[in-house]
């Protein structure tokens, strides 16, 4: 039977998702969990908002700084060993924070090297899953990604539980033990060779599940896609969303607790939260798959709805309200997430993704700096975590600007040449 050569869209692509799944939840999932150990770590040591918030500023921004390094190794080394090490950097940072020695050992402990794993597992992990899939890549990258809502879901009561049981040191200790999984998963990261320039009838008598690969050296990055007017306006949107998006996860439990709302009902919130952001990425998923609208202007709609319920949040002042608002947002924060990394392709095509998504988390370093220590200094000024909000919606907001503005230069781009970069992303549309 003769194949055609081009990625599965299938087969053992399925075990690469189911592993991504679990590799996102124990990453990004416990990170969007630390919002449990806030008010824990600040009395503590007995330190301002802002000083905390550098614990979880640092964590994102190392994440996402340590995104070219993770795809120049992916493409030195291979995907399954980058993750398997990031598991171990993960479990690390995680049971050296437990020593409890200072706020700033968590900089480095929880922020730095827990970021780093972070960072190493989930950019191999994404590269591969878009890889291996093509047309369903939507739909994959999607069930990937959900790994981190299920996760969170769990976590939100477990972590709360533990805190209470064993103290936060003992509760990262345990989360430390669990991140040992990581390494699990990446071991069933099998790298999949792809087709450059196929010997058509020579080839049709070899194994179905091989891809022949012509020798081509391999450019870890594509500077010039720095020269693209619309990567930069994506740039730009990156910075922007980030700096907005994150704040809301990690001042929820503060601001619950700040309106008289016990714990686990605080940490409930979390899990609805989580729920909702599953339900947003299978659904914005599944909407960018049937091709309704360009992936660029369904980001638009979704970060700008984000943007908005961000800014009524405030006026939440009972645990019903926070719940409406709060599953909302989680449903946006999903679709956003959905659809955010695979709209890279159709800004600098299939070619460019790897580069391109491995600056896109560069750049996105800024505003990680900037974004939860900015709210937590207005905390600190106004007394009212209802201000953190306020930045967040007008952040997101603003990037949402961005990617009209990406969508129309993606567009021009196009218009003299017909669909170059869609045919480059998926031939079959």
């Amino acid at each position: 039977m003769r194949r055609r050569p081009g990625p599965p869209d299938g087969g053992y692509g399925w075990v690469v998702v189911t592993s991504a799944f679990l590799i996102t939840g124990l990453s990004i999932g416990v990170l969007k969990n630390m919002g449990l150990f806030f008010l824990e770590i600040q009395n503590h040591f007995g330190v301002l908002t802002s000083t905390t918030s550098w614990v979880i500023s640092l964590n994102i921004a190392v994440f996402h700084l340590g995104a070219p390094v993770a795809s120049a190794l992916s493409l030195r080394f291979s995907h399954r060993a980058v993750v398997m090490v990031a598991g171990l950097l993960s479990a690390s940072g995680m049971v050296l924070a437990s020593l409890d020695l200072s706020v700033h050992w968590l900089y480095l402990s929880i922020g730095a090297l827990a970021g780093v794993g972070a960072s190493f597992s989930w950019i191999p992990a994404n590269i591969l899953v878009n890889r291996y899939f093509l047309r369903l890549r939507p739909i994959a990258f999607a069930v990937a990604s959900a790994g981190e809502c299920v996760l969170v879901t769990i976590f939100s009561p477990f972590f709360q539980w533990l805190i209470d049981t064993y103290s936060w040191q003992g509760a990262l200790l345990i989360i430390g033990g669990i991140q040992l999984n990581i390494c699990v998963c990446g071991a069933l990261m099998r790298p999949l060779q792809t087709v450059q320039n196929p010997v058509h009838d020579a080839k049709d008598g070899l194994d179905d599940k091989t891809l022949i690969v012509a020798p081509k050296k391999k450019v870890l990055f594509q500077c010039s896609l720095l020269r693209k007017p619309e990567f930069l306006m994506y740039i730009l949107f990156a910075i922007f969303s980030v700096a907005g998006m994150f704040i809301p996860v990690l001042f929820l439990v503060p601001l619950a607790n700040s309106l008289c709302i016990e714990e686990y009902w605080a940490a409930s919130l979390l899990s609805v939260m989580a729920a909702a952001d599953l339900m947003g990425r299978l659904m914005c998923g599944w909407l960018a798959n049937m091709r309704l609208l360009r992936n660029l202007q369904l980001l638009t709609v979704v970060v700008a709805l984000a943007g908005v319920v961000l800014l009524l949040m405030p006026i939440s002042h009972d645990y019903w309200a926070l719940l409406v608002f709060f599953s909302l947002y989680g449903f946006l924060f999903g679709g956003l997430v959905a659809i955010h990394i695979t709209s890279i392709v159709d800004v600098v095509g299939i070619e460019g993704f790897d580069s391109g998504l491995g600056l896109f988390m560069l750049f996105r370093t800024v505003g990680s700096f900037v974004g939860p220590p900015a709210a937590g200094w207005l905390v600190d000024q106004t007394g009212d975590y209802g201000s953190a909000f306020y930045m967040s919606g007008l952040c997101l907001v603003a990037s949402g600007v961005f990617v009209v503005l990406a969508d129309r230069l993606v567009g021009k781009r196009k218009a003299p040449g017909g669909d170059a970069v869609e045919a480059t992303a998926d031939p079959e549309d």
